[in-house]
């Protein structure tokens, strides 16, 4: 078993994760996936936009409830280049003959 120091240390170092709001938890998965686990709970750690928007997605692809139907949609309509009048047809041009 550990001494008191390391127990001492633990209970410390466990301390300071709560003070910062976090906890210590483990998960089982494969092996190949380490390094990304590990990546993303660092991210996850992280106070920001780009925590908030990997949290955003981890929680979308892992959702038991159907997508909302429109999604493509609803992205169109936010583009800034609703209302812009685009011409999109082009001329019809036969193509020029070649000798086989």
């Amino acid at each position: 078993m550990t001494n008191a120091a390391q127990q001492r240390a633990t209970k410390n170092y466990r301390a300071r994760l709560a003070d910062r709001g976090l906890k210590r938890f483990e998960v089982m998965a494969r092996g190949s996936d380490r390094e990304l686990l590990r990546t993303l709970a660092r991210r996850l750690t992280e106070d920001g936009p780009e925590a908030d928007q990997a949290r955003a997605a981890v929680k979308a692809l892992v959702a038991d409830e159907p997508t909302k139907q429109g999604g493509i949609l609803a992205a169109l309509r936010r583009s800034p280049l609703v209302g812009i009048d685009i011409e999109l047809a082009r001329p019809r041009v036969e193509g020029r003959r070649i000798d086989l």
